[in-house]
């Protein structure tokens, strides 16, 4: 059941940006009329509400439901709403969005202040939410979502990848078991493992392990009507997809997730911007005299980046000879220990620039 709210004047009042005056009479800074921090739960959602001065007007909780949450985003006025990425924060954020509230969506891994917080509660955090919200969105380090149609593309990439990791686990599971019986199954691809596997075991021991090879089949026939899928893009999307195909080691599921995960090409100021959105950049740790090699940031989508990473494999050991490969073999050369994997890593950096590049220009691919 939502919570109640009333206005006394009964009309909606428009977002209006409010400038603060300094005791000089300068205008520092432009700040919310009403801010709303809301930390959401599986079944319930902590509310604060703080008004332009940044006193707290209400708490409160709703059900985290559809009803309860568009009942709440009509009757309030229009406001900041500050959210906590999540799994509810997609259709949350569109639903506030469409009842004319500004929504600004926290990255959780640059808000410590929430995540580690030594006395971290529902309640604090929508407060602290609201707060940070209201004075410097920028310290939220806030993302963007994507638009419904395009999440409901996204899942069939996102069930082949779910279900590719269900047969590798299987797959794992029988070779586990069958050594401890002395036996082994000889070294094949995924999809021929059942059939490899009816070959190298005795009877009895394969029957035993039918149920499990049984649904390692499955889930390889499961892939494969995925696969079929993939491999035909939607129509507004076929050219892009058929563009991206022409660099060898790039299929349809590399580059339709690509497309799908990016979404808007225009997005990036800075052709190096999308190895930094990809998580494909290293990180920083740099104080006076000190400043160390660490790995890359991981931040952003990670099915994507493993493909990427994948695609950079293929290009190093068995791609013909590009700029991109030669790129790479001058790395490998330079990197020293981990030469191979640093390598990888950056021309999977560079062949997402590649990509977004032949997105935005619309020109054939230059190997």
């Amino acid at each position: 059941m939502s919570h109640p709210i009333t206005h006394s004047s009964g009309v909606l009042m428009s977002l209006v940006a409010t400038p603060t005056p300094d005791p000089s009479g300068a205008l520092l800074v432009e700040l919310p009329r009403v801010t709303l921090g809301l930390d959401l739960g599986d079944r319930r959602t902590d509310i604060c509400r703080i008004d332009l001065a940044g006193n707290v007007q209400e708490r409160f909780k709703v059900s985290t439901e559809r009803d309860a949450l568009e009942q709440l985003f009509q009757l309030e006025e229009p406001s900041r709403v500050v959210i906590e990425v999540g799994t509810h924060s997609p259709w949350i954020s569109r639903l506030a969005q469409a009842n004319g509230h500004e929504v600004i969506i926290a990255n959780p891994r640059k808000v410590k202040l929430i995540t580690q917080g030594s006395r971290k509660n529902d309640r604090k955090d929508a407060e602290l939410l609201a707060r940070l919200g209201r004075l410097d969105p920028d310290l939220l380090s806030p993302i963007r979502h994507r638009g419904r149609d395009t999440q409901v593309r996204l899942l069939s990439i996102r069930q082949r990848g779910h279900l590719v990791g269900l047969r590798t686990s299987s797959i794992n599971h029988v070779r586990g078991l069958v050594k401890s019986h002395g036996q082994r199954v000889r070294p094949c691809s995924s999809p021929a493992f059942a059939k490899r596997a009816m070959e190298d075991l005795t009877p009895e021991l394969f029957t035993s392990l039918k149920p499990s090879l049984t649904a390692i089949s499955g889930f390889t026939k499961l892939i494969r009507d995925l696969d079929r899928q993939i491999a035909t893009p939607p129509d507004d999307l076929r050219d892009v997809v058929e563009r991206m195909r022409q660099i060898t080691g790039v299929g349809p599921l590399l580059a339709l997730t690509f497309v799908l995960t990016i979404e808007d090409p225009h997005r990036f100021e800075k052709k190096s911007d999308i190895g930094a959105y990809l998580g494909l950049v290293p990180r920083q740790s740099q104080s006076g005299n000190t400043d160390k090699q660490l790995g890359i940031t991981k931040t952003g989508d990670g099915y994507l980046r493993a493909l990427l990473v994948n695609a950079a494999h293929y290009i190093l050991s068995r791609g013909p000879d590009t700029r991109l490969r030669r790129f790479g073999e001058h790395l490998e050369q330079r990197a020293g220990h981990a030469a191979r994997k640093r390598a990888a890593v950056a021309v999977a950096r560079k062949l997402a620039i590649v990509l977004h590049r032949l997105w935005v220009t619309g020109d054939d691919y230059k190997p």
